[in-house]
């Protein structure tokens, strides 16, 4: 494996925690930008990079995603919460030739729940008897709710409940209906549920840790170093 130099834009747990594993294989950490030393975020102090993983803000994230499209740099974003702005985005990175991998949740036990989640949903479209809804608990830090990896779930049930216009925190009889649950320091945990009177059929992915997060962001940041253009998880694990 090729190693590679890496700009973290945000410097929190999950940096942190994406730091350990970049260097655990290999790859060199060139640019650490938190919330103390933003000002050092410049093209020139960018450009020391191969790629950029970006897990900062909800408010951050498309400056920073334009900035490195500006200077071709490719970039990982795992940051949730900006995605009302992503077709601008991405228009605007395609005009400068860059490249973004942007994924509500990297772990790839979460990427293989969510295609499970999809083909169930289909399964499930002509039983009427069963009602269906999302439940997420995550740490009570964690700034967006529903989680966005809730939201990707939901999205990906719509394409099989048909009868379904949409999902909601507060759901009409014909929306699927999302509980979001803050909770202490748990790192995450997404149920899917079909329940009718006489059974339940219930679909969870529990995170342990961080871990497995930041590997996925790394992994997809090996991935995209030298591309061009817009791509998903499911490229990188190609789904």
């Amino acid at each position: 494996m090729e190693t590679m130099k890496i700009a973290l834009l945000g410097y929190g747990k999950m940096g942190r925690e994406i730091e350990a594993v970049a260097q655990k294989r290999g790859h060199e950490v060139v640019l650490r930008i938190g919330q103390d030393n933003l000002e050092e975020l410049t093209p020139a102090a960018l450009r020391q990079a191969d790629v950029a993983i970006e897990f900062s803000q909800p408010e951050a994230a498309p400056y920073n995603i334009k900035l490195c499209a500006a200077i071709q740099l490719p970039i990982v974003v795992g940051t949730t919460g900006w995605y009302a702005e992503y077709d601008e985005i991405t228009k605007e990175v395609k005009s400068k030739g860059g490249a973004l991998l942007a994924a509500t949740n990297f772990s790839i036990g979460v990427q293989l729940f969510f295609a499970v989640n999809a083909w169930l949903a289909k399964l499930m479209h002509a039983q009427k008897a069963y009602t269906a809804r999302i439940e997420e608990t995550h740490h009570i830090h964690k700034m967006d709710s529903p989680s966005g990896t809730a939201i990707t779930l939901a999205e990906r049930m719509l394409s099989g409940l048909e009868d379904k216009k949409g999902w909601s925190l507060t759901p009409t009889v014909d929306e699927l209906p999302i509980l979001a649950h803050r909770k202490n320091e748990v790192p995450g945990t997404h149920d899917v549920f079909y329940t009718s009177e006489v059974d339940e059929i219930r679909l969870t992915h529990t995170a342990y840790n961080r871990k497995g997060f930041a590997l996925g962001a790394v992994v997809a940041a090996e991935w995209i170093k030298g591309r061009q253009g817009i791509y998903t998880m499911q490229d990188v694990i190609g789904q």
